[in-house]
């Protein structure tokens, strides 16, 4: 099982504000601030924000594809609402996604360095998506 994951950064006091706002509808949090690294979770830092300096942003078809669970339809939709209000870049917006073995429902968002952010959840056959 995976502990935690660090994302490189360019701009460190770009991408707190971003992930502070785009994880809080998930629960997670602010917990370790250090010099070059910020750390977020619910109890424990589960993803790490680190500033590479001197690190251009990415293409948006690069960098890292961190994909984080919901519990419900309404926490993927506040989690895309937020990183939109927060200054992320669509790649897809929340939808149900059917396919041959599995039925789920998933965002995809880029952070400003490229990074890809997916949030998903598996809606029961009788819960409707919002």
């Amino acid at each position: 099982m995976i502990d935690h994951i660090s994302i490189a950064v360019s701009n460190l006091e770009r991408a707190v504000p971003f992930y502070e706002r785009s994880f809080a509808p998930l629960g997670m949090t602010r917990l370790v601030t250090r010099p070059a690294m910020v750390g977020f979770g619910k109890t424990y830092p589960e993803v790490w924000i680190n500033l590479r300096a001197g690190m251009a942003p990415l293409p948006l078809d690069s960098g890292v594809h961190l994909c984080l669970r919901a519990r419900t339809t309404d926490e993927v939709d506040a989690f895309y609402a937020a990183a939109m209000a927060a200054g992320g870049v669509s790649e897809s917006a929340p939808s149900l996604r059917p396919h041959d073995r599995v039925r789920y429902y998933a965002t995809f968002i880029a952070d400003a360095d490229g990074n890809r952010i997916e949030v998903v959840t598996f809606p029961k056959d009788d819960v409707t998506t919002s």
